[in-house]
């Protein structure tokens, strides 16, 4: 008991550390629009000349930036589809995405679930009893609407009693649609060069898309709703 209790003081100190090294190197300005903006040029023809270590960098930084819940993922799915394209970067951002967000969800259990259970455990067991029923689709409904931060997500889940390869899966599959959206408007936005460039019709769709996506899904899951309602429902 002793040693667990040691090895989740590490593990919490060590993240604590590494999110105060974020905030105190002020890493977040590596993660903005006009940053990316400026170094496009620059990440491009590194991509060119050394395409397997770029998606490999890409790919821990992305896991790393989930995997701790700090800002920049929104940014960085945008750079996703700057660099890569849509079809690269939909697959790497995809995969990179579910990866760290497991790993939040898995710290959260580690660190802080039986403390959450067994200090809240009363009033819990409802929802406890309700995610071991519903869980799997009540995560993929948080996923496809973004009511909720995807980081507040992974580790209000890692919380309750979701197995952990179904939140893998959900995740993988709830996230897809909106990781398209995503990559593919920020595969437009690194072809702006000019003002004119904005207005193109394919920039255009995609910043459309990036608005009509939410009501979408809610449209989309209101249906799932409704379909196995009527399933059980029907004798």
């Amino acid at each position: 008991m002793r040693k667990l209790f040691n090895t989740k003081v590490l593990i919490a100190l060590l993240i604590i550390g590494l999110i105060s090294a974020f905030f105190i190197l002020d890493a977040g300005r590596f993660f903005t629009l006009e940053y990316v903006q400026s170094q496009r040029e620059n990440f491009l023809q590194f991509y060119a000349e050394h395409r397997i270590s770029t998606i490999a960098l890409y790919f821990v930084i992305y896991v790393v930036v989930t995997g701790l819940s700090l800002p920049g993922a929104a940014i960085m799915t945008l750079v996703g589809g700057g660099i890569f394209g849509l079809l690269i970067g939909t697959l790497v951002v995809s995969f990179a995405s579910t990866i760290g967000a497991t790993l939040a969800f898995l710290v959260s259990r580690f660190l802080l679930r039986d403390y959450v259970q067994h200090k809240f455990g009363e009033r819990l067991r409802a929802i406890n009893r309700g995610i071991e029923k519903e869980g799997a689709f009540y995560l993929f409904t948080l996923r496809l609407i973004p009511i909720f931060p995807f980081f507040v997500i992974n580790l209000v889940m890692g919380l309750t009693p979701l197995k952990t390869w179904q939140f893998f899966f959900v995740s993988q599959i709830g996230m897809l649609a909106g990781t398209i959206v995503y990559v593919n408007a920020g595969s437009q936005l690194a072809s702006i060069d000019t003002v004119s460039d904005i207005l193109s019709p394919s920039l255009l769709l995609s910043f459309a898309l990036l608005g009509l996506f939410p009501l979408i899904a809610k449209k989309l899951v209101e249906l799932l709703k409704a379909r196995k309602a009527h399933s059980v429902d029907r004798p």
